[in-house]
């Protein structure tokens, strides 16, 4: 039956748990839509024929609904609707919920072409490669315009936005080649902006990883461009300790835990920073992302804010580099406190 309805409705095949659950609420809808619409249609029907006018002097009736029809009329319409929404909000907040186990890819859009970064390399140009049965989180972002970041065949779709990153997550378990669009009109070359999600069998992906990791790809090094810094043979981390070196980050971040200018990196991933203000926020991706590029946003209680902007000075692979490298400096201790201010004031010019 289900198959069925996907063919009638001309749907794309479903590669995921996620898909099927939306098809049968879509599914859900529209039986319900048609069969209020046909026993609409039905009943003005009858209404026509039998309440139509006999004769020129026939005036029209005054009709006085009683109170159980209008509890009719409006409960029953906003009982279905109440009912959609049941269905489909925990739907909608388990797409924004990505398990805790899930693999990180990075994805950057851009004028018009996709790219991928796996946390521990490599790099991808277009084509994704996912293991099938389990979950994948994309953290995404744009170099330049507002992309839509569009798989059919998962029922996914999430805007990719430039200046920020925006989250979307999935688990394919159907192994096969599944067609990626933009779903936001981004320039003349939107309808070329296409891309590939390959979901693979997890001992062949496991395999296909190892050697990429071994030896990089010459196609994806082809593909990129001068302004991309980051190398497909070396993992995120590695790339994003010489990038804050590079940036000066480290010149007022530490990485040991000590107290500097600036709070120190290990162990921020995913800490619970106090502001100015007294309000709380937690260290995720788009926390850290915020920070570079407008730092004066939320400013960690105890701190000057004397960090300059990023905005515009570092691409975003290069980003998604840095905040990997955060992510990478754990220690086994769990640490709860929020971060000290400095060991010293910092000169005021």
């Amino acid at each position: 039956m289900n198959e069925l309805m996907r063919r009638m409705l001309f749907l794309p095949e479903q590669a995921s748990q996620y898909a099927r659950d939306v098809d049968h609420l879509h599914y859900f809808v529209i039986t319900t839509t048609m069969i209020a619409a046909f026993g609409v249609a039905i009943t003005a029907l009858g209404f026509f024929v039998r309440y139509r006018r006999r004769s020129e002097s026939q005036t029209t009736p005054v009709v006085n609904p009683k109170p159980i029809h209008e509890v009719l009329f409006i409960g029953v319409p906003l009982s279905f609707f109440l009912l959609w929404f049941a269905i489909g909000f925990p739907q909608f907040v388990r797409l924004q919920t990505p398990p805790k186990d899930s693999m990180d890819v990075y994805v950057q859009a851009k004028k018009w072409m996709w790219k991928f970064s796996y946390a521990g390399g490599p790099n991808g140009i277009d084509v994704l490669h996912v293991p099938a049965g389990r979950p994948v989180r994309l953290l995404m972002t744009s170099r330049d315009v507002i992309h839509s970041f569009f798989v059919p065949a998962l029922r996914l779709k999430q805007d990719v936005l430039p200046g920020r990153y925006s989250q979307t997550w999935f688990n394919a378990d159907k192994p096969g080649r599944y067609e990626l669009f933009c779903a936001e009109y981004c320039g003349m070359g939107h309808s070329a902006m296409l891309g590939e999600i390959v979901v693979m069998p997890p001992a062949e992906f496991d395999a296909w990883l190892a050697d990429a990791r071994r030896s990089g790809s010459p196609a994806q090094d082809a593909a990129m461009t001068e302004e991309d810094r980051t190398d497909p043979r070396q993992s995120l981390p590695e790339q994003g300790r010489r990038l804050a070196a590079e940036y000066g980050c480290l010149k007022c971040h530490s990485v040991d835990g000590t107290r500097h200018i600036g709070p120190t990196w290990l162990d921020l991933y995913k800490k619970t920073e106090r502001l100015e203000g007294g309000k709380e926020v937690v260290a995720d991706e788009g926390y850290l992302t915020e920070s570079m590029m407008d730092p004066r946003a939320k400013i960690v209680a105890g701190y000057q804010a004397v960090m300059p902007t990023y905005q515009g000075k570092i691409p975003a692979p290069e980003i998604a580099a840095i905040v990997e490298f955060i992510k990478s400096l754990r220690t086994d201790a769990v640490r709860v406190e929020p971060s000290k201010g400095p060991v010293y004031e910092p000169i005021r010019k």
